[in-house]
């Protein structure tokens, strides 16, 4: 008979229990991709948002091992962008015992109440920016790095213990390399000449810190009022998020659309996945994890589109036919065959985009709620 304590996460040691829990638990599922621990480590004890955020952690115990883990969060500046009172949770894994999840979640939702909320939603992150949304569809395919991985039971468990949908998240797997159908084109070249518009380069961008301000600030513009619960970066996570995907981003697989003042019109971002290597990982970046994302820097196959967009002022003027015409011709010239959509809301007509590829369903991911 399990015997199972909450235990909140205070110690460097209990940290690193945390972080890798998931480890043991997924150490037989072949699409698990973990994250690197010092990066985990980071956004639970230094990130950015935790200038703002309050959060706590608790693992589940059994006797000595850990069961189950989960993180709860209270965002001020979403609650106060939306008139709202939740939190959020996060980092939530757990064996397959509801009484488990039935611990993470009750603490988890006592300690909201105790900050004054009346929901919580999750899985999310403190910002839009991070890991969201629990797997409900295509637990046979590996998602992008960016995205969570769980087993199916997750959902049968959240979801008898109250919870209910509050969103989906679609993922679809492209072919990359059949280029766009003629009317992009022709929209593409109108848009070009009728506005004046060119393409500018990452490469170059990413060099200058205050254009890669620049860049971050028209990325907020561009989802506050399109992304469900999107909530703008400060400055400080600008800077953070810069630098941890930036070095990732290259001309290669990613198109940047400037106006004749050079401002900053439209965006694409793609690279190569890098599931497979943080998988060989297995967690650390030594003694040989560098090597394998290096690798997979340079492996052109199968690219994740992580983000496109247009400032608000751009936005239903075609210029998105733009950038999907260059990053077709970019995934022929670098011999990209698939192409793996970044999340995008189903109720959102920008997902209907895709409805003129070859395409096929990838995943579904699913935000809950629940009243406590």
């Amino acid at each position: 008979m399990p015997d199972y304590k909450v235990q909140e996460v205070l110690t460097r040691e209990e940290l690193k229990q945390f972080v890798r829990f998931p480890d043991e638990l997924y150490k037989d599922c072949p699409q698990y991709v973990p994250a690197l621990h010092n990066d985990q480590e980071h956004a639970l004890t230094q990130a950015a948002p935790l200038k703002y955020c309050t959060r706590k952690m608790w693992m589940v115990l059994d006797g000595g091992r850990v069961a189950g883990r989960i993180c709860a969060m209270v965002n001020p500046r979403y609650n106060e962008l939306y008139g709202k009172k939740r939190a959020r949770f996060g980092w939530f894994d757990c064996i397959r015992d509801i009484e488990v999840a039935r611990l993470l979640l009750g603490t988890a939702e006592a300690w909201a109440r105790e900050q004054g909320m009346d929901e919580i939603h999750g899985p999310l992150y403190y910002n839009t920016f991070g890991r969201q949304g629990m797997l409900i569809e295509g637990y046979e395919n590996i998602p992008p790095f960016n995205c969570l991985y769980n087993f199916p039971y997750y959902k049968d468990f959240v979801e008898e213990l109250g919870y209910a949908k509050e969103c989906d998240w679609l993922q679809y797997r492209l072919v990359a390399n059949h280029g766009v159908p003629d009317k992009a084109r022709r929209v593409s070249k109108i848009v070009q000449e009728r506005y004046k518009l060119h393409f500018g380069s990452l490469d170059k961008l990413k060099k200058d810190k205050e254009q890669v301000r620049r860049f971050f600030r028209t990325y907020n513009e561009s989802f506050a009022r399109t992304v469900h619960n999107f909530i703008p970066l400060t400055e400080e996570e600008i800077d953070e998020e810069a630098a941890s995907v930036m070095p990732y981003i290259s001309d290669k697989t990613s198109c940047l659309v400037l106006d004749e003042n050079d401002g900053i019109v439209a965006f694409g971002i793609a690279f190569p996945t890098i599931s497979k290597a943080l998988q060989k990982a297995k967690g650390s970046l030594f003694p040989f994890g560098w090597w394998h994302l290096w690798r997979a820097m340079h492996n052109y196959e199968v690219t994740d589109l992580m983000v496109n967009g247009a400032a608000p002022e751009w936005q239903n003027k075609g210029v998105s036919a733009m950038y999907y015409e260059a990053m077709a011709e970019k995934a022929l010239k670098i011999g990209n065959r698939w192409a793996i959509s970044n999340p995008q809301i189903e109720s959102n007509s920008a997902v209907n985009i895709w409805n003129s590829y070859e395409r096929e369903p990838f995943m579904r991911r699913r935000c809950y709620i629940k009243h406590i």
